[in-house]
């Protein structure tokens, strides 16, 4: 949600770290975004709703004001007729029916307010909402990585209903309030004394003056008791996705005790917040009664000296009521609305962060299909993780359109660098990676993801059914297309077997499912994107023997009009491979087939003895 201006702000130093005091905002340019963002909404109707609902807030408004007024004037009328002993004549009974009509409006005026413009409020807080997500999935692989998925969930949610309350609370209340009350002391002037105008100024000064003093001191007790309440929810959040982690180390009771630990902190900082509230809502009520007070005897001193009629002194108690009435909302509104902008701010922080992979401004798409697969080609490429880590350093190779090539080595040699590179999920630092010509980084995304597709070590499963996992990779495929991808990845057997088929839920993370079980989900997956580079990331590491010579079969024959490369910890799934590169500390040391490898006596043949040996 890039429209939110962050003034004065920095972007996050910690990926994953939503920080809210990295963030400072400016009121004017938070509410003009805010504005921007009501009118991106997508709201049915949104001008009409939005002027349909300034009318009646300010109809509520002036009928809150004209009220009083009509019912002073129906008691001086009252007047004539006690001295003469007269009825109740036809002008008390019309003013006293519109003071009642008045305050009717006045009070159903806000409900029809409500009702008009809950559409756009909808609309805006889901525009929010789904921007901030979009922008978050936008974000880098080293952000993903480092991010506390609760917490982060936490952050979107809580700044999306935050925009809701700020426009609607700017929009309906603070702005009408002030209206209302120069409009009040306008009539007190004029129909009563300046004086009464004047105490009723006073009043408002001292009672928003000490409002934002305290509401400003209490920022921080509500920042403290986001901080926690985020870090709380994260570390359940966690819990619960790492449940076999927590049951099978037997770390219940420190898990448990680390939430307990964290919800204590929760619960000193709510006290602390609600206390704070209550002192501030304490010295609130002292002001407004004083300033009451002040008011009623005025009135009393007014009458007996024969300047006020008792009638005006009605007026006088009930404007300064309604009075209190708005001053009282604007005490709550500056207060949630400050509040507000703390839940907002960690949004913005987040919004703020830039992606690390977006399409250049004259990205074009790859070339088309040739259904021979892609020349993926790797020219003097470079990237360090960070200061103390090279991830690789001046790595060239070239996997020729249809070919397969195999990338092997030790741990932290490079393997999944290189894997990322070609996915494009990070930039090279030095050198470039091309498909078909085109650098990577002149390309579009869409067209590279579609190009492109990796059956990871450990794929990932949406709380979903088979049917919905495997067609993730393309939504529009017929089910038809669906099946055969499973068939393909070996998976018929499986999906008969259960009663439900391709509809079988496979739970949260396909926890349901056995380690080979998800693999091969993730073979079919990529199957059925039909990609022209398949990355096989120790596709079938997790698989029996048995199934992985069947996978491997199936992997040979649809390698064919597609070009393969081949992460391989086991190096006798890619003996057949067209060419092995062979990385250590992010060099490469060999290259060749698996025959010219073993002939050179190296670091592969020194590793294929090895396994050889384990075997």
């Amino acid at each position: 949600m890039a429209h939110f201006h962050a003034a004065h702000g920095r972007a996050m130093s910690t990926p994953g770290m939503v920080s809210p005091a990295s963030v400072k905002f400016d009121f004017w340019t938070s509410m003009a975004d805010l504005w921007r963002l009501v009118m991106r909404s997508g709201a049915p109707q949104l001008r009409a709703r939005l002027g349909l609902a300034i009318g009646l807030v300010v109809a509520g408004k002036l009928a809150g004001v004209a009220a009083p007024v009509m019912l002073g004037d129906a008691i001086n009328t009252l007047e004539p007729a006690v001295k003469s002993a007269a009825g109740i004549g036809a002008g008390f009974i019309g003013l006293a029916l519109a003071f009642a009509g008045l305050r009717f409006v006045a009070a159903c005026a806000p409900f029809a307010r409500d009702a008009v413009f809950n559409a756009v409020s909808q609309a805006t807080l889901a525009r929010a909402a789904v921007e901030a997500f979009d922008h978050t999935l936008a974000l880098s692989l080293d952000f993903h990585q480092g991010k506390q998925t609760g917490t982060l969930a936490r952050v979107i949610d809580r700044g999306a209903r935050s925009t809701d309350f700020l426009i609607r609370s700017v929009a309906f209340n603070l702005g009408p309030t002030a209206v209302e009350l120069v409009m009040a002391m306008a009539v007190m002037t004029l129909k009563l004394d300046w004086r009464f105008a004047l105490a009723a100024f006073l009043t408002i000064v001292v009672y928003t003056v000490v409002t934002f003093r305290i509401t400003d001191w209490r920022l921080s007790h509500r920042r403290e008791l986001n901080e926690t309440d985020s870090h709380a929810a994260g570390l359940s959040v966690d819990a619960l996705m790492n449940y076999e982690a927590v049951k099978t180390f037997g770390a219940e009771a420190r898990t448990v005790k680390a939430y307990a630990d964290a919800m204590a902190r929760f619960v000193r900082a709510a006290v602390k917040s609600n206390t704070s509230l209550s002192l501030l809502n304490s010295v609130q009520s002292l002001v407004l009664n004083i300033g009451l007070a002040l008011m009623a005897v005025m009135a009393g001193l007014e009458v007996m000296d024969g300047r006020m009629r008792i009638g005006d002194v009605t007026t006088a108690v009930l404007l300064l009521i309604g009075v209190y009435g708005p001053l009282n909302m604007l005490g709550f509104n500056y207060r949630e609305i400050r509040q507000a902008f703390i839940d907002m701010e960690q949004m913005v922080t987040l919004t703020a962060e830039p992606p690390g992979i977006v399409d250049a401004p004259a990205a074009r798409d790859l070339p088309p299909a040739t259904g021979k697969g892609a020349e993926v080609v790797f020219d003097h490429v470079g990237f360090r993780h960070d200061a103390r880590s090279t991830g690789l350093a001046d790595v060239s190779f070239t996997a020729a359109p249809g070919s397969t090539v195999a990338i092997v080595g030790p741990s932290g040699a490079g393997k999944t660098t290189a894997v990322r590179l070609a996915l494009r999920l990070i930039d090279p630092q030095e050198g470039q990676v091309t498909i078909d010509g085109v650098d990577l980084r002149k390309a579009t995304q869409a067209s590279l993801r579609r190009a492109v597709a990796l059956v990871p070590q450990d794929v990932a499963l949406f709380n979903d059914s088979l049917y919905a996992n495997i067609a993730f990779a393309r939504p529009d495929a017929p089910p038809a297309a669906v099946r055969a991808a499973a068939d393909a990845a070996e998976l018929g057997g499986f999906i008969d077997s259960l009663p439900d088929g391709l509809s079988t839920r496979v739970g949260e993370r396909g926890l349901k499912l056995s380690g080979g079980e998800r693999q091969r989900v993730g073979i079919a997956r990529a199957l059925l994107a039909d990609p022209r580079v398949l990355i096989l990331d120790e596709a079938t590491s997790a698989l029996d023997g048995r199934t992985e010579e069947a996978i491997q079969a199936t992997l040979r024959k649809v390698r064919g009009g597609r070009t393969t490369l081949v992460v391989a910890h086991r190096l006798s799934t890619i003996v057949d491979a067209d060419q092995i590169i062979v990385l250590r500390r992010g060099r490469v040391v060999e290259q060749g087939t698996h025959a010219e490898l073993l002939e050179k006596a190296g670091e592969y043949a020194a590793l294929w003895r090895r396994q050889t040996r384990e075997s």
